[in-house]
Protein backbone atom coordinates (compact mmCIF):
# COMPACT_ATOMS: atom_id res chain seq x y z
CA UNK A 1 0.00 0.00 0.00
CA UNK A 2 1.23 3.51 -0.81
CA UNK A 3 2.55 5.26 2.34
CA UNK A 4 0.10 8.11 1.82
CA UNK A 5 -2.88 5.80 1.56
CA UNK A 6 -3.68 4.67 5.07
CA UNK A 7 -6.50 4.15 7.52
CA UNK A 8 -7.89 7.27 9.22
CA UNK A 9 -5.31 8.55 11.66
CA UNK A 10 -5.92 8.31 15.42
CA UNK A 11 -4.76 11.92 15.97
CA UNK A 12 -7.90 13.27 14.29
CA UNK A 13 -9.97 15.16 16.84
CA UNK A 14 -13.14 13.68 18.29
CA UNK A 15 -15.16 16.37 16.50
CA UNK A 16 -13.48 15.52 13.20
CA UNK A 17 -14.21 11.83 13.71
CA UNK A 18 -17.86 12.51 14.49
CA UNK A 19 -18.18 14.69 11.39
CA UNK A 20 -16.54 12.07 9.24
CA UNK A 21 -18.86 9.38 10.61
CA UNK A 22 -21.93 11.57 10.03
CA UNK A 23 -21.07 12.35 6.42
CA UNK A 24 -20.15 8.74 5.67
CA UNK A 25 -23.48 7.62 7.13
CA UNK A 26 -25.18 10.00 4.68
CA UNK A 27 -23.15 8.49 1.83
CA UNK A 28 -24.40 5.01 2.77
CA UNK A 29 -28.00 6.24 2.92
CA UNK A 30 -27.63 7.75 -0.54
CA UNK A 31 -26.07 4.58 -1.93
CA UNK A 32 -29.03 2.51 -0.78
CA UNK A 33 -31.22 4.46 -3.20
CA UNK A 34 -29.57 2.60 -6.07
CA UNK A 35 -29.87 -0.95 -4.73
CA UNK A 36 -31.47 -3.19 -7.32
CA UNK A 37 -31.17 -0.62 -10.11
CA UNK A 38 -27.45 -0.25 -10.82
CA UNK A 39 -26.33 -3.78 -11.72
CA UNK A 40 -23.78 -4.83 -12.82
CA UNK A 41 -22.24 -1.85 -11.01
CA UNK A 42 -22.30 -1.47 -7.22
CA UNK A 43 -24.74 1.00 -5.63
CA UNK A 44 -22.31 3.59 -4.28
CA UNK A 45 -23.03 6.77 -2.37
CA UNK A 46 -20.88 9.93 -2.25
CA UNK A 47 -20.97 13.24 -0.39
CA UNK A 48 -18.80 16.35 -0.95
CA UNK A 49 -18.25 18.67 2.02
CA UNK A 50 -16.31 21.92 2.41
CA UNK A 51 -16.03 23.90 5.65
CA UNK A 52 -18.75 21.74 7.17
CA UNK A 53 -21.21 22.52 4.37
CA UNK A 54 -22.53 19.79 2.08
CA UNK A 55 -21.98 20.90 -1.50
CA UNK A 56 -22.96 17.75 -3.37
CA UNK A 57 -24.69 14.43 -2.87
CA UNK A 58 -24.55 11.57 -5.36
CA UNK A 59 -25.48 7.94 -5.80
CA UNK A 60 -24.98 5.50 -8.67
CA UNK A 61 -27.76 6.13 -11.15
CA UNK A 62 -30.05 3.53 -12.71
CA UNK A 63 -28.22 1.28 -15.12
CA UNK A 64 -24.95 1.88 -13.27
CA UNK A 65 -24.02 5.30 -14.69
CA UNK A 66 -23.23 8.03 -13.91
CA UNK A 67 -21.24 6.79 -10.95
CA UNK A 68 -21.89 8.28 -7.51
CA UNK A 69 -18.69 10.34 -7.47
CA UNK A 70 -19.40 11.97 -10.83
CA UNK A 71 -22.99 12.69 -9.82
CA UNK A 72 -21.84 14.27 -6.54
CA UNK A 73 -19.27 16.39 -8.39
CA UNK A 74 -21.91 17.56 -10.88
CA UNK A 75 -24.21 18.65 -8.08
CA UNK A 76 -21.38 20.22 -6.09
CA UNK A 77 -20.23 22.32 -9.02
CA UNK A 78 -23.80 23.49 -9.58
CA UNK A 79 -24.17 24.38 -5.89
CA UNK A 80 -20.76 25.97 -5.48
CA UNK A 81 -20.96 27.86 -8.80
CA UNK A 82 -17.82 30.02 -8.77
CA UNK A 83 -16.50 28.54 -5.51
CA UNK A 84 -13.57 26.16 -5.97
CA UNK A 85 -13.78 22.63 -4.64
CA UNK A 86 -10.18 22.91 -3.44
CA UNK A 87 -10.22 22.11 0.25
CA UNK A 88 -13.34 19.95 -0.05
CA UNK A 89 -13.61 16.35 1.16
CA UNK A 90 -15.42 13.57 -0.66
CA UNK A 91 -16.91 10.72 1.36
CA UNK A 92 -17.50 7.62 -0.75
CA UNK A 93 -18.70 4.13 0.19
CA UNK A 94 -16.37 2.29 -2.20
CA UNK A 95 -13.03 3.06 -3.81
CA UNK A 96 -13.36 5.38 -6.84
CA UNK A 97 -12.70 3.55 -10.09
CA UNK A 98 -9.41 4.09 -11.87
CA UNK A 99 -9.96 2.29 -15.17
CA UNK A 100 -11.56 3.35 -18.42
CA UNK A 101 -14.86 1.56 -18.80
CA UNK A 102 -18.01 2.88 -20.44
CA UNK A 103 -17.24 6.16 -18.68
CA UNK A 104 -13.93 7.86 -17.70
CA UNK A 105 -12.31 6.97 -14.34
CA UNK A 106 -13.92 8.60 -11.31
CA UNK A 107 -10.46 9.10 -9.80
CA UNK A 108 -9.56 11.41 -12.68
CA UNK A 109 -12.76 13.42 -12.23
CA UNK A 110 -12.00 13.87 -8.53
CA UNK A 111 -8.47 15.03 -9.29
CA UNK A 112 -9.65 17.45 -11.96
CA UNK A 113 -12.28 18.94 -9.64
CA UNK A 114 -9.67 19.91 -7.05
CA UNK A 115 -10.93 17.73 -4.21
CA UNK A 116 -8.30 17.80 -1.44
CA UNK A 117 -9.28 14.78 0.67
CA UNK A 118 -11.13 11.52 0.01
CA UNK A 119 -12.56 9.35 2.78
CA UNK A 120 -13.23 5.92 1.29
CA UNK A 121 -14.97 3.13 3.19
CA UNK A 122 -13.51 0.15 1.34
CA UNK A 123 -11.06 -0.90 -1.34
CA UNK A 124 -12.85 -2.24 -4.41
CA UNK A 125 -12.09 -5.99 -4.87
CA UNK A 126 -12.55 -5.61 -8.63
CA UNK A 127 -9.10 -6.49 -10.04
CA UNK A 128 -9.45 -3.57 -12.47
CA UNK A 129 -9.43 -1.27 -9.42
CA UNK A 130 -8.08 -3.09 -6.33
CA UNK A 131 -6.37 -0.09 -4.75
CA UNK A 132 -5.36 1.62 -7.99
CA UNK A 133 -7.97 4.35 -7.53
CA UNK A 134 -6.70 5.20 -4.06
CA UNK A 135 -3.10 5.21 -5.27
CA UNK A 136 -3.88 7.48 -8.20
CA UNK A 137 -5.54 10.01 -5.90
CA UNK A 138 -2.68 9.86 -3.41
CA UNK A 139 -0.05 10.28 -6.10
CA UNK A 140 -1.73 13.52 -7.14
CA UNK A 141 -1.48 14.92 -3.61
CA UNK A 142 -4.99 14.09 -2.41
CA UNK A 143 -5.16 12.87 1.19
CA UNK A 144 -6.83 9.45 1.17
CA UNK A 145 -8.27 7.88 4.33
CA UNK A 146 -9.56 4.33 4.04
CA UNK A 147 -11.68 2.20 6.36
CA UNK A 148 -14.34 4.41 7.89
CA UNK A 149 -17.53 2.31 7.80
CA UNK A 150 -15.73 -0.69 6.27
CA UNK A 151 -18.05 -3.24 7.88
CA UNK A 152 -21.13 -1.42 6.65
CA UNK A 153 -19.54 -1.08 3.22
CA UNK A 154 -19.02 -4.83 3.02
CA UNK A 155 -22.74 -5.29 3.71
CA UNK A 156 -23.81 -2.51 1.35
CA UNK A 157 -21.69 -3.88 -1.50
CA UNK A 158 -22.00 -7.58 -0.71
CA UNK A 159 -23.57 -8.29 -4.11
CA UNK A 160 -20.70 -6.65 -5.98
CA UNK A 161 -18.12 -8.34 -3.75
CA UNK A 162 -19.70 -11.79 -4.14
CA UNK A 163 -19.93 -11.46 -7.91
CA UNK A 164 -16.27 -10.42 -8.14
CA UNK A 165 -14.97 -13.10 -5.75
CA UNK A 166 -17.32 -16.01 -6.56
CA UNK A 167 -18.58 -15.16 -10.07
CA UNK A 168 -22.17 -15.39 -8.83
CA UNK A 169 -24.70 -13.12 -7.15
CA UNK A 170 -25.23 -12.82 -3.41
CA UNK A 171 -28.20 -15.07 -2.57
CA UNK A 172 -30.89 -14.05 -0.10
CA UNK A 173 -33.54 -16.67 0.68
CA UNK A 174 -36.90 -15.36 1.90
CA UNK A 175 -39.36 -17.70 3.62
CA UNK A 176 -42.81 -16.76 4.96
CA UNK A 177 -43.70 -19.32 7.62
CA UNK A 178 -46.41 -20.18 10.09
CA UNK A 179 -45.67 -20.11 13.81
CA UNK A 180 -44.92 -23.86 13.56
CA UNK A 181 -42.49 -23.42 10.66
CA UNK A 182 -44.82 -24.56 7.89
CA UNK A 183 -44.84 -23.05 4.41
CA UNK A 184 -48.30 -24.06 3.26
CA UNK A 185 -51.31 -26.30 3.73
CA UNK A 186 -51.45 -30.03 3.13
CA UNK A 187 -51.63 -30.90 -0.55
CA UNK A 188 -49.31 -27.99 -1.32
CA UNK A 189 -52.16 -25.53 -1.16
CA UNK A 190 -50.91 -21.96 -0.75
CA UNK A 191 -52.10 -19.93 2.22
CA UNK A 192 -51.78 -16.26 3.14
CA UNK A 193 -49.77 -16.17 6.35
CA UNK A 194 -48.27 -12.75 6.95
CA UNK A 195 -49.98 -9.39 7.23
CA UNK A 196 -49.80 -6.13 5.30
CA UNK A 197 -46.68 -4.77 7.01
CA UNK A 198 -44.73 -7.92 6.20
CA UNK A 199 -45.93 -7.89 2.57
CA UNK A 200 -44.84 -4.27 2.26
CA UNK A 201 -41.40 -5.18 3.55
CA UNK A 202 -41.16 -8.00 1.00
CA UNK A 203 -41.94 -5.56 -1.82
CA UNK A 204 -39.22 -3.26 -0.49
CA UNK A 205 -36.74 -6.14 -0.41
CA UNK A 206 -37.62 -7.02 -4.00
CA UNK A 207 -36.88 -3.46 -5.08
CA UNK A 208 -33.37 -3.75 -3.60
CA UNK A 209 -32.48 -6.90 -5.51
CA UNK A 210 -31.46 -7.26 -9.14
CA UNK A 211 -33.43 -10.47 -9.67
CA UNK A 212 -35.99 -12.66 -7.92
CA UNK A 213 -36.07 -16.44 -8.42
CA UNK A 214 -38.86 -19.01 -8.09
CA UNK A 215 -39.49 -22.52 -9.35
CA UNK A 216 -42.05 -23.57 -11.92
CA UNK A 217 -44.16 -25.06 -9.12
CA UNK A 218 -44.69 -21.64 -7.57
CA UNK A 219 -45.64 -20.17 -10.94
CA UNK A 220 -48.15 -22.93 -11.69
CA UNK A 221 -49.80 -22.85 -8.27
CA UNK A 222 -49.76 -19.11 -7.48
CA UNK A 223 -49.30 -17.32 -10.84
CA UNK A 224 -47.33 -14.59 -9.04
CA UNK A 225 -46.46 -11.22 -10.52
CA UNK A 226 -43.11 -11.06 -8.66
CA UNK A 227 -43.11 -7.27 -8.85
CA UNK A 228 -42.88 -4.31 -6.45
CA UNK A 229 -46.51 -3.44 -5.88
CA UNK A 230 -45.93 -0.23 -3.95
CA UNK A 231 -46.87 3.28 -5.13
CA UNK A 232 -44.17 4.59 -7.45
CA UNK A 233 -42.06 1.43 -7.12
CA UNK A 234 -43.23 -0.78 -9.98
CA UNK A 235 -40.34 0.31 -12.19
CA UNK A 236 -37.99 -1.01 -9.50
CA UNK A 237 -39.28 -4.57 -9.97
CA UNK A 238 -36.39 -7.02 -10.34
CA UNK A 239 -35.71 -9.39 -13.22
CA UNK A 240 -37.90 -12.47 -12.73
CA UNK A 241 -36.07 -15.80 -12.89
CA UNK A 242 -38.01 -19.08 -13.25
CA UNK A 243 -36.46 -22.53 -12.86
CA UNK A 244 -38.31 -24.80 -15.28
CA UNK A 245 -36.38 -27.97 -16.13
CA UNK A 246 -39.04 -29.29 -18.52
CA UNK A 247 -39.97 -25.90 -20.00
CA UNK A 248 -43.62 -26.11 -18.96
CA UNK A 249 -44.14 -22.39 -18.38
CA UNK A 250 -47.62 -21.47 -19.72
CA UNK A 251 -47.84 -18.41 -21.92
CA UNK A 252 -50.87 -17.15 -19.99
CA UNK A 253 -48.98 -16.75 -16.70
CA UNK A 254 -48.29 -13.28 -15.39
CA UNK A 255 -44.50 -13.58 -15.70
CA UNK A 256 -44.88 -14.19 -19.45
CA UNK A 257 -47.83 -11.89 -20.13
CA UNK A 258 -46.04 -8.89 -18.56
CA UNK A 259 -42.55 -9.63 -19.87
CA UNK A 260 -42.48 -6.37 -21.88
CA UNK A 261 -42.86 -4.48 -18.61
CA UNK A 262 -40.54 -6.55 -16.42
CA UNK A 263 -37.97 -9.01 -17.83
CA UNK A 264 -38.44 -12.75 -17.32
CA UNK A 265 -35.52 -15.17 -17.61
CA UNK A 266 -36.27 -18.89 -17.78
CA UNK A 267 -33.71 -21.57 -16.91
CA UNK A 268 -34.31 -25.02 -18.31
CA UNK A 269 -32.36 -28.21 -18.91
CA UNK A 270 -30.78 -29.20 -22.22
CA UNK A 271 -33.64 -31.64 -22.96
CA UNK A 272 -36.79 -29.62 -23.89
CA UNK A 273 -37.49 -28.96 -27.55
CA UNK A 274 -36.14 -25.94 -29.38
CA UNK A 275 -39.70 -25.11 -30.42
CA UNK A 276 -40.83 -24.55 -26.81
CA UNK A 277 -37.79 -22.32 -26.27
CA UNK A 278 -38.46 -20.35 -29.43
CA UNK A 279 -42.09 -19.70 -28.45
CA UNK A 280 -41.04 -18.23 -25.11
CA UNK A 281 -38.35 -16.15 -26.75
CA UNK A 282 -40.86 -14.79 -29.25
CA UNK A 283 -42.95 -13.65 -26.30
CA UNK A 284 -39.93 -11.75 -24.98
CA UNK A 285 -38.52 -14.16 -22.40
CA UNK A 286 -34.85 -15.06 -22.29
CA UNK A 287 -34.19 -18.80 -22.08
CA UNK A 288 -30.99 -20.33 -20.70
CA UNK A 289 -30.10 -24.01 -20.78
CA UNK A 290 -28.03 -25.57 -18.02
CA UNK A 291 -27.18 -29.08 -16.89
CA UNK A 292 -29.54 -31.05 -14.68
CA UNK A 293 -29.46 -34.17 -12.55
CA UNK A 294 -32.64 -36.19 -12.14
CA UNK A 295 -34.69 -33.24 -13.31
CA UNK A 296 -33.07 -30.76 -10.88
CA UNK A 297 -31.22 -27.91 -12.52
CA UNK A 298 -27.59 -27.29 -11.60
CA UNK A 299 -27.96 -24.29 -9.28
CA UNK A 300 -24.25 -23.50 -9.35
CA UNK A 301 -24.47 -23.16 -13.13
CA UNK A 302 -27.65 -21.08 -12.86
CA UNK A 303 -25.89 -18.64 -10.53
CA UNK A 304 -22.81 -18.49 -12.73
CA UNK A 305 -25.00 -17.53 -15.70
CA UNK A 306 -26.76 -14.87 -13.64
CA UNK A 307 -23.42 -13.49 -12.46
CA UNK A 308 -22.16 -13.43 -16.02
CA UNK A 309 -25.24 -11.42 -16.99
CA UNK A 310 -24.43 -8.83 -14.33
CA UNK A 311 -26.81 -9.89 -11.55
CA UNK A 312 -25.24 -9.10 -8.17
CA UNK A 313 -28.12 -9.57 -5.70
CA UNK A 314 -30.59 -12.46 -6.05
CA UNK A 315 -33.70 -12.91 -3.91
CA UNK A 316 -34.97 -16.50 -3.81
CA UNK A 317 -38.71 -16.76 -3.12
CA UNK A 318 -39.33 -20.26 -4.34
CA UNK A 319 -41.25 -23.03 -2.60
CA UNK A 320 -39.82 -25.77 -0.35
CA UNK A 321 -38.12 -27.67 -3.18
CA UNK A 322 -36.23 -24.67 -4.55
CA UNK A 323 -35.38 -23.45 -1.05
CA UNK A 324 -34.07 -26.87 -0.03
CA UNK A 325 -32.01 -27.04 -3.22
CA UNK A 326 -30.21 -23.81 -2.42
CA UNK A 327 -29.65 -24.87 1.19
CA UNK A 328 -28.34 -28.31 0.20
CA UNK A 329 -25.93 -26.72 -2.27
CA UNK A 330 -24.75 -24.27 0.43
CA UNK A 331 -25.64 -21.33 -1.79
CA UNK A 332 -27.63 -19.26 0.73
CA UNK A 333 -25.65 -16.24 1.89
CA UNK A 334 -28.48 -14.55 3.75
CA UNK A 335 -31.94 -15.62 4.88
CA UNK A 336 -35.01 -13.67 5.93
CA UNK A 337 -37.62 -15.63 7.88
CA UNK A 338 -41.04 -14.04 8.24
CA UNK A 339 -43.04 -15.77 10.96
CA UNK A 340 -46.78 -15.35 11.26
CA UNK A 341 -48.84 -15.93 14.40
CA UNK A 342 -50.96 -18.57 12.64
CA UNK A 343 -50.24 -22.26 13.02
CA UNK A 344 -50.93 -24.87 10.34
CA UNK A 345 -50.33 -28.19 12.01
CA UNK A 346 -48.27 -31.30 11.45
CA UNK A 347 -49.84 -32.04 8.05
CA UNK A 348 -48.63 -28.73 6.60
CA UNK A 349 -45.79 -28.35 4.13
CA UNK A 350 -42.34 -28.05 5.69
CA UNK A 351 -40.30 -24.97 4.89
CA UNK A 352 -37.54 -27.05 3.30
CA UNK A 353 -38.34 -30.16 1.25
CA UNK A 354 -36.85 -33.21 2.97
CA UNK A 355 -34.91 -31.33 5.63
CA UNK A 356 -35.44 -29.48 8.89
CA UNK A 357 -35.39 -25.70 8.99
CA UNK A 358 -32.31 -25.95 11.22
CA UNK A 359 -30.39 -27.13 8.15
CA UNK A 360 -30.59 -23.48 7.13
CA UNK A 361 -30.49 -21.59 10.42
CA UNK A 362 -27.58 -23.55 11.90
CA UNK A 363 -25.39 -22.76 8.89
CA UNK A 364 -25.92 -19.04 9.38
CA UNK A 365 -26.00 -16.72 12.36
CA UNK A 366 -28.81 -14.43 13.37
CA UNK A 367 -28.49 -10.68 12.96
CA UNK A 368 -31.58 -10.08 15.05
CA UNK A 369 -35.34 -9.94 14.81
CA UNK A 370 -38.01 -7.24 14.63
CA UNK A 371 -41.79 -6.99 14.75
CA UNK A 372 -43.84 -6.21 11.67
CA UNK A 373 -47.33 -5.80 13.02
CA UNK A 374 -48.46 -9.22 14.20
CA UNK A 375 -45.58 -10.93 12.40
CA UNK A 376 -41.86 -11.18 13.13
CA UNK A 377 -38.86 -10.94 10.82
CA UNK A 378 -35.49 -12.50 11.60
CA UNK A 379 -32.41 -12.09 9.40
CA UNK A 380 -29.57 -14.61 9.15
CA UNK A 381 -26.25 -14.35 7.33
CA UNK A 382 -22.99 -16.13 6.77
CA UNK A 383 -20.44 -15.43 9.46
CA UNK A 384 -18.02 -14.12 6.84
CA UNK A 385 -20.53 -11.63 5.30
Amino acid sequence: MNDQVAPIQAEATADDQRSDARFMALAFALGRRGLGATWPNPAVGAVIVKDGIILGRGWTQSGGRPHAEVEALRRAKKTAQNTTLHGATMYVTLEPCSHQGKSPPCADAIIKAGITRVVSALEDPNPEVAGAGHRRLSQRGIKVDIGLGADEARRAHVGHITRIQKARPHVMLKLALSADDKLGLAGRKPVALTGEEARTRVFQMRSQHDAILVGIGTVLSDNPQLSCRLPGMFERSPVRVVLDAQLRLPLATSVVATVRETPTWVFTSRKPSAIAEEILQQKGCKVFRVDDQNGRLDLDEVLKVLGGRGITRLMVEGGPTVAAGFVAADLVDEAVLLHAEKTIGADGIDALEGMALTALTQRLHSRGAERLGADSLETFERASA
